[in-house]
């Protein structure tokens, strides 16, 4: 029996976060017809990732393949996760879950976001551009996000820094100031953000505070690319399951 795939979201109070989590999960499903693919969340969403698999254990199924749906490998991946998928396996003998690697900053996630920023007028003389994450309080994951700003300033050939919902700096107004600085004028927002939710919202808010003008990037969403990723993740940790 080929292993279902659990593709795993934080969660949020915003529904709009979670209705974007089961649009993508459609999306998958489109991309593997026949498959079992079952969407969860780590918290304030249901169904809980927990849940999920001990239904399928109940169901017969002794193996599981879960995939969370994270741009960043922070706290919510390296422990929380972990720890939820032990306390499913502790009380489901012999059934093998395995947890693939996070989105992460994929590169071909990096072109959807970019698309996202197609009506922003970018190139011109006097653009810049922030791009917006989550925040953590692990290094590693803030350095991803500086590093996908710094390939993207090379890219683009204008000025680029990232900023922080939350956890990190620097924050949104830090970014525009660091911008403004450097002679830019006219601001645009890239969403490092899988959908949208709290935190997106208030990156916006604080954009539009330094610059009623922003241009306003939309999330990476259910865009079949951000699909796509998930099913190799999933075949990448599925090659490991036993048979």
């Amino acid at each position: 029996m080929t292993a279902p795939l659990v593709p795993v979201a934080h969660g949020s109070r915003d529904p709009r976060s979670a209705a974007t989590v089961r649009g993508l999960v459609e999306r998958v499903r489109e991309q593997a017809p026949g498959a079992g693919v079952y969407e969860s969340f780590l918290d304030l969403s249901e169904p809980r990732v927990t849940d999920v698999l001990r239904r399928l254990y109940e169901q017969g199924h002794r193996s599981a393949v879960v995939v969370p749906l994270l741009l960043g490998s922070a706290f919510h991946a390296r422990v929380d996760l972990p720890a939820l998928v032990a306390e499913v396996q502790a009380d489901c003998p012999g059934f093998d879950v395995r947890v693939s690697d996070v989105l992460g900053v994929d590169p071909v996630l990096e072109e959807v976001a970019l698309d996202r920023l197609a009506g922003a007028g970018l190139g011109g003389p006097g653009s810049g551009l922030v791009v917006s994450a989550v925040g953590s309080s692990n290094t590693g994951a803030n350095a991803a996000v500086a590093d996908l700003a710094a390939r993207w300033e090379a890219r683009l050939g204008i000025p680029v820094t990232e900023a922080f919902a939350s956890a990190a700096q620097p924050d949104v107004p830090a970014a525009v100031e660091r911008l403004r600085a450097r002679g830019v004028e006219r601001i645009a927002v890239a969403s490092w953000f899988l959908a949208p939710g709290l935190l997106p919202d208030r990156v916006a808010a604080l954009a539009r505070e330094a610059d009623r003008g922003v241009y306003l990037a939309a999330p990476l969403g259910t865009e079949p690319r951000v699909a796509a990723a998930v099913l190799r993740r999933y075949e990448a940790a599925h090659r490991h399951v036993p048979a």
